[in-house]
């Protein structure tokens, strides 16, 4: 497992899983190297709305259906900070790609865009992140306190956020209501 790549996987919190950060939680992984791991939880809005956002960084926001759209926990790494996970790309200033089809993008341009009603066709904006060191998320797998599956963009930009944690477990064939809490016992 060592040398396992989880980029653009998602990390599926087990039930067992007592920390309150992640507790039922699914996180995508953005980047996963040998100095650890960066990635967004996609499925716990706040809340706090796009329109908030907006006027908090004293941006305009033209779309009427931005205004109410849910901004998500990402992770308890750097919260007061907005994280904006996007397709397709595009060229900003500070992004990560995670794949040819997908980016996590800081820097603020991007929201400008969307506020002026053009950036990215679908995305999904977090504050903050969660972040693993060299050896980290692979320890915590072998403990048993992650699930992991290819990551599939339509379940975290088009299924409700209640619906994205079951939905990526039905890509393992498991019924997350299912499992045990108790390791060893599925």
């Amino acid at each position: 497992m060592d040398q396992v790549n989880l980029t653009n996987h998602f990390l599926i919190a087990m039930p067992n899983m007592v920390d309150p950060f992640f507790a039922r939680t699914l996180t995508l992984i953005c980047e996963h190297s040998e100095k650890g791991a960066v990635g967004v939880v996609v499925n716990r809005p706040i809340e706090m709305t796009l329109g908030a956002l907006f006027e908090r960084l004293s941006l305009r926001l033209e779309s009427e259906i931005l205004v109410n759209a849910p901004v998500y926990f990402g992770g308890p790494v750097q919260t007061d900070r907005g994280f904006v996970l996007h397709q397709p790309p595009g060229k900003w200033q500070a992004t990560l790609s995670v794949d040819d089809k997908m980016a996590l993008t800081t820097s603020k341009d991007i929201l400008e865009a969307v506020g002026q009603g053009g950036g990215p066709h679908r995305m999904l904006v977090t504050l903050g992140y969660s972040g693993w060191a060299a050896g980290q998320l692979e320890n915590e797998i072998k403990q048993n306190a992650w699930l992991t599956v290819e990551a599939k963009d339509a379940i975290i930009f088009d299924t409700p956020a209640e619906d994205r944690l079951p939905a990526a477990m039905k890509l393992l064939g498991v019924d997350f209501a299912k499992l045990s809490e108790e390791a060893g016992h599925a």
